[in-house]
């Protein structure tokens, strides 16, 4: 399996007692919908490695797992920063104007006529989406809100926004 055949579920942030638990950051909308899974993939230095689930607990956008052969603090400590994935194939359907955030990634930025940047990042801060943009080398946040982003074109690779006064006065120098 590939990443560009995946997208990104969450991140290890921490490990969880003595027994190999770890405390996972999930990374998508809604977490719930993952209670059930049996594996993922975990990027061991640019490869993906399944890691089969013992056991899976879900809170509000944190997950505590128990991985099948991670099963002492020191093996657990060996996959904290991992990254987690799952097959984009997994994903479910979409309605026609909807998207998933790793479909904004290298989408063009435009308010009005005028190129804003590139979208290199969805940053998400306690549940609240960023827009991380590259303009010319100088990286620009823009919270990713309905009403900023006016229309969201992914197969165009184009996302139109509309910003608030004052925005991007604070990246003038």
């Amino acid at each position: 399996m590939k990443q560009d055949d995946c997208y990104q579920l969450g991140e290890v942030i921490k490990t969880h007692g003595l027994k190999g638990e770890v405390s996972i950051s999930l990374e998508v909308d809604f977490p719930d919908e993952y209670q059930n899974l049996e594996s993922v993939f975990l990027d061991n230095q640019g490869k993906l490695v399944p890691f089969f689930i013992d056991t899976l607990q879900i809170n509000q956008g944190r997950a505590l797992v128990k991985f099948d052969d991670i099963d002492s603090l020191d093996d657990a400590k060996n996959i904290v920063k991992s990254k987690l994935f799952l097959p984009l194939s997994s994903l479910p359907k979409l309605e026609k104007d909807q998207y998933y955030f790793h479909d904004l990634i290298d989408c063009e930025v435009f308010e009005k006529k005028s190129k804003l940047g590139v979208i290199k990042e969805v940053i998400d801060l306690n549940g609240n989406q960023l827009l991380a943009i590259d303009a010319n080398g100088k990286e620009i946040l823009i919270p990713l809100k309905d009403e900023i982003l006016t229309t969201v074109d992914v197969s165009a690779k184009r996302v139109n926004v509309s910003l608030p006064d004052g925005l991007l006065d604070i990246y003038n120098d």
